[in-house]
């Protein structure tokens, strides 16, 4: 009997992406015959033009998409043969993976987590709003505190 047979796992394309990809994987590696699937979500806001200099905003959001399909396919290509299937949605952060993980039936959602401190605590982060609305289990992966530049 597998604990988990559809596992998600949500990525933000950041550096960390790899260890949350790779938590998830080693998951569903354990869990014997768990799918996993990878999931980044564009959160594209327009803005209004101020000029002629700005490119016109569906532009930006396909070159945006383009971008996160090209490194999502990097990030899947990584994670050992045969990769994982991967999905870039738009729309919503936190309604998208809401969203998908219904659609998918997932059993698990596998995200990261950072340490908050000061005024970051009163802030609903993608990470809280999965974790209490989620129609499965949740894995908050504990990401390295990223270091102030």
């Amino acid at each position: 009997m597998t604990i988990y047979r559809r596992i998600l796992a949500v990525v933000d394309l950041s550096q960390d992406s790899a260890e949350v990809a790779g938590r998830a994987r080693a998951i569903a590696t354990a869990c014997g015959e768990a799918t996993l699937e990878l999931l980044h979500v564009v959160e594209y806001v327009p803005v209004e033009p101020l000029g002629d200099a700005l490119m016109p905003s569906v532009q930006i959001e396909s070159e945006l998409l383009e971008r996160a399909r090209e490194r999502m396919a990097k990030l899947a290509d990584s994670l050992g043969s045969p990769p994982p299937p991967w999905r870039v949605e738009t729309g919503n952060v936190k309604a998208e993976i809401m969203r998908h993980a219904r659609e998918s039936k997932a059993e698990l959602i596998v995200i990261g987590s950072r340490e908050r401190h000061g005024l970051s605590i009163l802030v609903n982060l993608t990470e809280d709003t999965v974790l209490h609305a989620a129609p499965c289990d949740v894995l908050a992966v504990r990401l390295t505190p990223t270091k102030p530049a």
